[in-house]
């Protein structure tokens, strides 16, 4: 197992319309040996959306790691001097999450943990999922994609016509980028084409 023995954290935040692909992604990195400390943003702790109840969200993400959800500030905070982890992914991570990480906000328990770990001088693996990731964001990105330490699973346009400003990760390299992570690697190729079929020029 190539985990095995690797402690990580796995922080959920707000796009609620991905939380179901995540799970698989959890699945694998634990089926790699992995201990996971799973964290949730307040937004995954208490909006209950058509993509499902936090309740239940919190249900299976407890039942799968094993672990105790970390929620607040307070909690996240010995995540950094106390438990040392090898590697802390936010998947999903939104737009407002990109956003703060940019600009040194810490004001909810994912940010702490990703400041914890980055005060250790260890890998934050992102996966992005985000409606302005090429419009307002792109510039909260670009200072990330600039900084030691983070590492994103490669991303591209989901829906280039309708969204054109869109950017999502591929979740099912959540597994493969933390590897290369913890080596100090960034898989590639970063910028992957999500939506082939929709592009109807050959060029």
């Amino acid at each position: 197992m190539r985990l095995n023995g690797v402690k990580l954290g796995f922080a959920m935040t707000g796009s609620h319309c991905t939380l179901k692909k995540i799970f698989p992604e959890i699945e694998k990195l634990l089926a790699e040996g992995a201990e996971i400390y799973p964290l949730v943003s307040p937004s995954v702790d208490k909006t209950d959306t058509r993509f499902g109840e936090a309740i239940e969200w919190k249900t299976r993400l407890v039942k799968l790691t094993g672990q105790k959800i970390i929620s607040s500030i307070v909690n996240a905070e010995p995540l950094g001097p106390k438990v040392k982890l090898d590697a802390f992914i936010i998947a999903p991570c939104t737009g407002n999450t990109l956003a703060k990480l940019a600009n040194g906000i810490t004001d909810t328990a994912v940010l702490m943990g990703a400041k914890a770990q980055l005060r250790n001088q260890r890998p934050v693996v992102l996966a992005i999922s985000t409606n302005d990731g090429l419009g307002l964001n792109a510039k909260n990105l670009g200072v990330l994609l600039s900084t030691r330490n983070f590492y994103m699973v490669p991303f591209g346009q989901d829906s280039p016509f309708d969204k054109p400003n869109s950017l999502v990760a591929k979740t099912e390299l959540i597994l493969p980028t933390v590897i290369q992570a913890l080596d100090g690697r960034q898989l590639q190729p970063l910028l992957i084409n999500l939506a082939a079929e929709a592009f109807p020029y050959k060029g």
